[in-house]
């Protein structure tokens, strides 16, 4: 088969209720050069996997599903989808419907107009929880000094990229990737759009305080040494303030004005030394285990099938 102009590319999740009314919308578009439909199933638990070969039976347009031996994380899925996608522009969206369809070709539109290899789509209003608004806007904050992007620059996973950039990012084997990271590592040629967010058509999302706060490790861990340089900084900092209070001790009993609770001082500072030890000895260990996995080859996904319509 030739090759599409874009590739939809869609994780997904316990997507049965939703990911039928999304495929239907999709085969609807009109793509001058064509389109197609990657769908990863990661490992969900209910009838996705079903619904889906239904909707490959019936195609209209191309559409591939690749099964997931078990669940690894959205962006895991993605990378996949990526790595079975022919088109010459890719866009990933999310299955549950919040990112219409028709806003995913003005990302196409506006990427080939100004040939920038990747465009994300900035929501005018999200239609999420406010904890997971929250989480978002957190991430966007600290990704501005832990990653090499334009400060306040909008990152969402609702982009549409170019297969050149695809295929080098796609070449990361790495068991805890983070696209935007592995994005901003090969190219700086990115803009952004605004585009509609519109009300979750069915279900409940699956985006849990675990998966953001792993999500976020990912960011900060695996593409920036910031952490460290911020734990050395404040292994600095406690030193400091160790030294001045000896020397604050050492003028006490000089001049025999010992606090009256010594035990209750020493105590204190032995906690909050301890603590602060303790918390960088757990950054440092989170590096070296990542590195260790990653030196043992866990793998980043496991296909189990791959099918395509005729």
């Amino acid at each position: 088969m030739s090759a599409p102009a874009l590739s939809f590319v869609i994780p997904l999740y316990r997507s049965a209720e939703t990911i039928g009314a999304v495929v239907h919308t999709i085969e609807g578009l009109t793509i001058a050069g064509g389109h197609e439909i990657v769908l990863v199933n990661d490992g969900s638990g209910d009838a996705t996997g079903d619904v889906c070969r239904e909707l490959v039976k019936n195609a209209k347009v191309p559409i591939t599903l690749v099964e997931h031996a078990r669940n690894y994380g959205e962006h895991n899925a993605v990378l996949t989808g990526w790595r079975h996608a022919r088109g010459a522009h890719l866009v990933n969206l999310d299955d549950d419907g919040q990112n219409p369809p028709t806003e995913a070709v003005r990302l196409w539109e506006e990427a080939k107009a100004t040939g920038l290899d990747v465009v994300f789509g900035h929501y005018e209003e999200k239609q999420h929880s406010a904890w997971r608004n929250f989480g978002s806007w957190f991430t966007n904050r600290m990704t501005d000094w832990a990653l090499d992007k334009p400060r306040g620059f909008y990152l969402s996973s609702f982009r549409c990229v170019s297969a050149f950039v695809a295929k080098q990012v796609v070449s990361y084997a790495g068991p805890f990737p983070y696209l935007d990271g592995l994005l901003l590592q090969v190219t700086q040629r990115i803009g952004s759009i605004s585009v509609r967010h519109v009300a979750r058509q069915a279900g409940e999302s699956s985006y849990t305080l675990r998966r953001l706060i792993r999500l976020w490790m990912s960011a900060w861990i695996n593409f920036s040494v910031l952490p460290l340089r911020v734990a050395t900084f404040l292994g600095l900092v406690v030193a400091v303030v160790g030294l001045l209070a000896l020397g604050g001790v050492v003028w006490l009993w000089w001049n025999d004005r010992g606090p009256s609770y010594g035990f209750g001082w020493m105590m204190s500072a032995l906690l909050i030394f301890s603590g602060t030890q303790l918390l960088l000895l757990g950054l440092i260990g989170e590096y070296i285990g990542r590195m260790f996995l990653a030196v043992n080859q866990r793998p980043q996904s496991v296909v189990r099938e791959v099918v395509q319509s005729r």
